[in-house]
């Protein structure tokens, strides 16, 4: 059994990831770090672990763990890294932004790896420190990558994504309360949204000629958790020989698919899966990806990496029915 520290256990994220590692058969939860809620119950806070988790948060930590995951806000990983210090036998997995682009990766002699397995899985067995992709990055990733891998990324790419309420955390804002989120859509960030950093540095990894601009517009949706993304550009082919780009790329993807049918979040909300479906309409081609912004966007995302890091089988701890009904 592998001992696992959690740094910033009141959120989302940390939710999520203590549910999965709880029902995971290779690890413990040795601590939960959270200093406003250091001596409480997690169950009082994460309230679906009542009756399977006997585990408070605590405002000190084991230096020792076999894996330490991050869950903080973004900025303050370098700060809580810069002031406390682990094993160098200590795995860390950053669910944070602070480490994801080229430029902020190496710190302080730890080097981390970008996070997305359809993308660096040889690179993740072997590292020690993982930079975790965003939620919306993931989902618009890989409705791109199989295109970027062939070169065939030639005009600028449109994208249009909705994310669920729980993608802002649990801070409140203006934009979060029921009565604002509740029968309302809106967008946020247009053109400029701090995901695309990564998704352009993804993109070019594998197409280094791209040159064109990616176009995102995010939205928020009166719904708590999910990602749903709908993207286009030119593409010459047919939508069959898209399908076979697609396939070919993620033959050996334990959880992105490529649909035949048109699809909807309720396929996916819960699991770690991203589904992509593919449609050709007048020279464009219309990717839709789409996935659970807390888990293969995060916490799921997180789990696989560990897996694939620690020789787990990849899909260990994941198996997970998706909220159908």
């Amino acid at each position: 059994m592998i001992q696992v520290g959690i740094i910033g256990g009141a959120g989302y994220t940390a939710g999520e990831l203590i549910r999965l590692l709880i029902n995971h058969p290779e690890t413990e939860i040795n601590f939960v770090y959270s200093t406003s809620n250091a001596g409480n119950k997690i169950s009082k806070v994460h309230q679906d672990l009542i009756g399977s988790l006997d585990l408070e948060f605590t405002d000190t930590i084991n230096p020792d763990v076999d894996v330490l995951f991050l869950c903080l806000g973004h900025g303050n990983s370098v700060k809580f890294l810069s002031a406390n210090t682990f094993s160098n036998q200590t795995k860390i997995i950053d669910l944070g932004n602070d480490f994801r682009l080229e430029a902020d990766k190496t710190f302080e002699g730890k080097t981390f790896v970008y996070g997305l397995p359809e993308l660096n899985k040889d690179a993740i067995v072997k590292a020690k420190y993982i930079a975790n992709p965003g939620c919306f990055a993931t989902a618009i990733q890989l409705g791109l990558l199989p295109l970027a891998d062939q070169g065939l990324l030639q005009q600028d790419v449109h994208v249009n994504a909705v994310t669920g309420a729980t993608g802002a955390g649990t801070s409140l804002s203006a934009t979060t309360h029921y009565t604002w989120r509740d029968n309302n859509f809106s967008y946020y960030k247009p053109f400029t949204h701090q995901h695309l950093g990564e998704i352009n540095q993804s993109v070019k990894q594998l197409q280094n000629n791209f040159k064109f601009e990616i176009i995102f517009m995010p939205n928020r949706g009166n719904f708590s958790r999910g990602i749903f993304a709908t993207i286009y550009t030119d593409f010459e082919g047919t939508v069959e020989d898209a399908e076979n780009i697609y396939k070919m790329y993620y033959q050996d993807a334990k959880f992105t698919f490529v649909s035949d049918e048109f699809l909807h979040m309720k396929q996916v909300v819960n699991t770690n899966k991203c589904l992509v479906h593919l449609h050709k309409h007048n020279g464009k081609l219309l990717i839709t990806s789409t996935i659970d912004n807390l888990l293969k966007g995060a916490s799921g995302q997180a789990v696989q990496n560990m897996n694939l890091m620690f020789d787990f089988e990849e899909t260990t701890g994941l198996g997970l029915k998706a909220t159908y009904f």
